[in-house]
């Protein structure tokens, strides 16, 4: 198993999933059963997606899943914030500058995929000769 712990965005998703669970709990009720499950439910996934993706060889498919889950995440952080369910202000900036770094660098880490090739593979149309 690849370890995870040590990457910058397996701990910015722990403290992204923290700083949800904190939030959630001060929502008012209606908000923090509609709004705040649905929050607190993608923080999670994104903390699992992160552990999976880094124990894939493949990592492209799951890290575009990552890209787009945290692109969601900034989207739902955003609503709630539309709608009132923060306590205040500060409450919903850190939760988006966190979920702004998770994006970013799961954003860097596809490109960064992406354009890495395995040595094995020549670049296409240049073939060895025997």
């Amino acid at each position: 198993m690849a370890r995870y712990e040590n990457l910058p965005i397996f701990r910015k998703a722990m403290e992204l999933a923290v700083e949800v669970e904190t939030a959630v709990r001060d929502f008012p009720r209606y908000h923090k059963y509609a709004i705040g499950a649905d929050l607190r439910d993608l923080a999670r996934h994104l903390y699992s997606l992160i552990i999976r993706v880094n124990s894939q060889a493949d990592k492209v498919a799951s890290l575009t899943e990552l890209r787009d889950k945290s692109e969601e995440m900034k989207a739902m952080i955003v609503m709630a914030k539309e709608i009132k369910a923060f306590k205040g202000f500060k409450e919903f900036e850190r939760l988006a500058i966190s979920a702004t770094e998770i994006s970013r660098q799961s954003e860097g880490w596809l490109r960064n995929q992406k354009n890495s090739r395995p040595e094995s593979q020549a670049p296409s149309g240049a073939r060895e000769r025997a």
